[in-house]
């Protein structure tokens, strides 16, 4: 099993005008700074973008009720990276929750840099929505 840690961030709008917001994989770039210098161009199944290591291709949980927005990042050196991702309710605001894994042969350090890399494009993607 892979270690993990799981960053939330509380948003102050409803859960689901907020997931209805953000789902889109368009919308990506907007906030998640590994991509926010590409645009995703659709590619069977999948969405191909620039990332800061190269050409990455992302396959998105498709639009549902449940404000599930997981995706798997292949950044064409192995396998899949899984990003668990969720919009839930916190009374009339939302809670939006990432889930980091540690991948096999990370170091400590870059686990840390991992995370603090996501709770900065959580950040930006709350100064998207709150201002």
């Amino acid at each position: 099993m892979l270690s993990s840690r799981t960053l939330s961030l509380t948003i102050p709008r409803h859960w689901l005008d907020l997931y209805e917001t953000i789902w889109k994989p368009e919308f990506f770039p907007k906030w998640a700074s590994g991509l926010t210098n590409s645009t995703l161009e659709p590619e069977g199944n999948r969405w191909r973008a620039r990332g800061p290591e190269g050409t990455v291709k992302i396959r998105f949980t498709p639009h549902n009720p449940f404000g599930v927005m997981d995706h798997w990042v292949d950044t064409g050196f192995g396998k899949e990276i899984y990003m668990p991702m969720r919009v839930i309710a916190n009374e009339q605001g939302a809670e939006v929750m990432v889930t980091v894994y540690r991948q096999p042969l990370t170091s400590e350090d870059k686990f840390k840099q991992d995370i603090e890399w996501v709770s900065k494009d959580l950040e930006k993607l709350n100064q998207l929505l709150t201002q």
